[in-house]
Order: structure tokens, then sequence, then C-alpha cells
């Protein structure tokens, strides 16, 4: 063991970190857990849902009877009773012969393990009806869309706020400020004009979807077919992005430049990008990282229409087809991996957040 002061401090740290991550998780845990239960109640409509499943089943068991010309014979008390008895096995096996309540826990149980059995209309790409692997076939898509927009979004702020924070009052600030309102209108609005112009008018980018049709059976064409495809989505969410941003980082970039030590390091003869990535940079970066996650929280709420005006495979779709056709499991499910994507983004930037920030390393009293 190191008994330094040096040594000890760092174990402090380690173990304050520690607490300070668990406490995080665990309340990011329960959040999700309420969150769940709530979709759960809201989806079933207090059991509604499932009174319908039990008159389908019937209804389903009823016209298989009636077309089994062996039953046709048999008295139709003795028909009632054996459709009875499998309508009561079926509701035995899928838990529906329980009160509401108990089943609400066991679908919480099951919705948090994403084990949410067969989809009752949504099928996969691949003709299964497993919610796990209807969610598992969507996610990537809407992984591979959103994470470089928002990657792209975020950079170009950055380092686009502090060339303008260079030339304040120049023509390219002054047009930026005119701009920022057009970042009120959400991303699909753009879309669709992007739409108009380069897939319908000029020809010269897909309407949607994600790869062209049938796909290509190389490697290299299907993915130069799915940058094609990404184009138009990821345009419209940089454009209805980036200039608020843009505007925001630069403001905030200006107020910090007139800080005493930003000064004090000019009178050192400093260099500018010595004093950007010392000065202004550092001391900022909490708020960047706040910022930009709070920005793909934002994006992963705002997912269900940009994908459904690009016609984009992802969970957004899938989440907006399953409601359409009352798809309670794959309701869920969509909901359920959404929680846990906002509940991994607070918990990386509540880390990095910590990593940063020596305040939040030492506790809340400072000490």
């Amino acid at each position: 063991m190191n008994d330094s002061p040096l040594g000890k401090q760092w174990g402090r740290t380690l173990r304050r970190m520690g607490w300070y991550t668990l406490r995080r998780s665990v309340a990011l845990f329960v959040t999700v857990v309420i969150g769940v239960y709530l979709t759960i109640l809201i989806a079933n409509m207090g059991g509604h849902v499932d009174e319908i499943r039990l008159a389908q089943i019937r209804e389903q068991v009823g016209a298989r009877m009636m077309a089994d010309e062996q039953l046709q014979t048999l008295p139709s008390e003795v028909i009632r009773d054996l459709m009875e008895r499998e309508v009561q096995l079926e509701s035995r096996r899928l838990g529906l012969d329980r009160p509401f309540i108990v089943r609400s826990f066991l679908y919480l149980r099951n919705a948090l393990t994403l084990n949410l059995g067969r989809a009752e209309h949504v099928t996969s790409d691949t003709g299964s009806r497993q919610v796990r692997l209807i969610i598992l076939e969507r996610l990537p898509a809407t992984l591979i869309l959103f994470a470089p927009a928002q990657l792209l979004v975020f950079l170009v702020s950055i380092f686009g706020a502090l060339f303008l924070s260079r030339r304040y009052g120049s023509v390219l600030d002054r047009a930026v400020i005119a701009l920022t309102p057009t970042s009120t209108a959400p991303a699909w609005f753009y879309g669709i004009f992007l739409i108009l112009i380069f897939a319908s008018v000029l020809r010269v980018l897909p309407f949607g979807g994600m790869v062209r049709t049938p796909p290509p059976e190389q490697t290299l064409p299907y993915v130069l077919s799915v940058l094609r495809h990404m184009v138009l989505p990821l345009g419209s969410m940089f454009i209805g992005g980036i200039f608020i941003s843009l505007y925001y980082w630069r403001t905030f970039f200006l107020i910090h430049a007139s800080e005493d030590y930003v000064e004090m390091a000019r009178a050192k003869g400093l260099s500018p990008g010595q004093i950007e990535r010392r000065y202004i940079l550092r001391p900022t970066l909490p708020t960047i990282v706040t910022s930009f996650a709070l920005s793909v929280i934002t994006l992963w709420m705002g997912s269900i229409i940009l994908e459904i005006v690009f016609n984009w495979p992802g969970l957004g779709r899938l989440l907006f087809e399953a409601i359409g056709l009352f798809d309670t499991p794959v309701i869920v499910a969509s909901v359920v991996i959404y929680a846990y994507l906002l509940a991994l983004t607070v918990f990386l930037l509540d880390i990095i957040y910590a990593l940063l920030d020596p305040r939040v390393r030492a506790g809340h009293q400072g000490a």
C-alpha cells in the first residue's frame, strides 16, 4: 500500500468517485424502472388490453374448433367445454389468469430484460415475431444515423464557435446570428424540404430508406449505399441544430474570453491558440459536455418523426408502427430501449462530469 499523502488523496478520490457512481447508477435504475412501469400501465390501459387479448384468444380457439370437422359431430355442450378448457390453458400460459397488479410486475421484469416474447403484429425483416430480435434488428439503424449526426453538430459548433468568437462582429458572425431562429424548427421540417429539392426536383439523392433495393451483396457497395441514404436525414439534423449551437457557444466563449485570467494570459504573450486551449476550453469543458449530453437526449426523443419522414428503419419508426397496430410488447420494448439509452447517456455524462470537475470528486461540501 502507498501511505504517502498523494496515495491517500488518490484513495479518497477513488472512494468518493465509487460512491458517486454507485449512487447515480441506483438513482438512474430506479428512474428507468418507474418510467417503464408507468409505460406498461398506459400501454395496457390498466388491464384493458389483456382483456382484448383474452377475447382474441377465445375467438381464435372458437374459429379453429368450428373448422375442425371431427368436432362437428360432438354435442354443443362438449364443444363449449373443450373450447373453455383450451382458452384457460392458453390464458394460463400467458399469465392472463392472474390479477393485473401481479401481471404488471411480471411484465415489468420481462420488460427490463427485454424478455417480452412474441409481437402481436409487427415482424422482423426475417419474418420473426420475437420482440427481442425485432428490437435488436432496428437499434443499429438508429445508432448509425443519430450518433454521427450529433457528433458532427457538436464538433462543428464547438470549433465554429471558437472561430466566430475570434471574429466578433464580422459578416459571418452576423449571418450566424441572423440564421439562429431557423433552429426553432425541428429537423424533420427541414427534411421535407431537402427531399423535395434533392430527391424530387434534382433527383440526385434517394427519397428515403437505409439502402437501395435490392441491397448490394458486396460490403463496399452496401456501405456506399447506406452513406448515400444518410445524406438527407443527417443534413436535416445538421441544419436543424447547428445555428443555435454556434450562437450559444460563440456567446459563451466571448463571455469567458473577457475574464481577468484570460486578459492576464494575453498580457503574458501567450498565443491565441494556447489561450483558447488552456483558459477558455478547459474551464468550460464540464458545461460543454453537459450541453452535448442534453442535446443527445433531445435527439433521441425526436427521432420518431424524422425516421418516419425518411422511412428510416430504426426504433422511431418501429415505435410508430407498433402504436398504430396496438402491439403492446413492441411498444413497451421500444420504450425500454429508449429509457436505457437515455439513462446510459445521463450516466456517462455524470462520470465524465465528475472526471472533469474536481468539485464533484470532492463531494457536495467541497471538502
